[in-house]
């Protein structure tokens, strides 16, 4: 078995590489639910318990960054992870996935209090990076972009 088509047995993804790319076919998410779902959902969730007290921006931020610590606690000691953590157990993969959902669920709440419409700013903040990192000058390199010369 070559290493892409044992890296898709062992994700399940069925990912095979085109002859155009090299390379497996990428990751994607499902299409629900969609950020304003999950909004709408942490609304509901926090309304129902009288949370809102709770939830304004520094303690949303300040209990992201914790979450953030639990991502992080599962990589610790692991050095180097492969793309798709073959090497993780279901278990691993499992809380990595509950912790990841608890970062996205106080972003996603943190927006709403500051009033940032997330989709919108994904498309304007990658609108800047590219123009921050032209593919014709960067492609491979990892330097910030006031380290490249014009």
């Amino acid at each position: 078995m070559n290493g892409t088509a044992h890296t898709a047995a062992v994700n399940g993804d069925g990912a095979e590489a085109s002859p155009q790319s090299k390379r497996p076919q990428r990751f994607t998410f499902s299409s629900e639910p969609s950020i304003e779902d999950i909004r709408r959902m942490q609304a509901d969730f926090t309304d129902e318990r009288d949370w809102n007290q709770f939830h304004q921006p520094r303690n949303l931020l300040l209990a992201m960054v914790g979450e953030v610590g639990e991502v992080a606690e599962l990589f610790q000691w692991k050095g180097e992870v492969a793309e798709g953590l073959p090497d993780w157990t279901e278990t691993e993969r499992e809380q990595l996935a509950h912790e990841l959902s608890d970062v996205l669920i106080y972003l996603v709440e943190l927006a709403e209090k500051c009033r940032v419409d997330l989709p919108q700013a994904v498309l304007r903040k990658m609108a800047l990076n590219r123009l921050k990192y032209p593919a014709s000058k960067v492609q491979g390199s990892a330097k910030k972009y006031t380290e490249y010369k014009d």
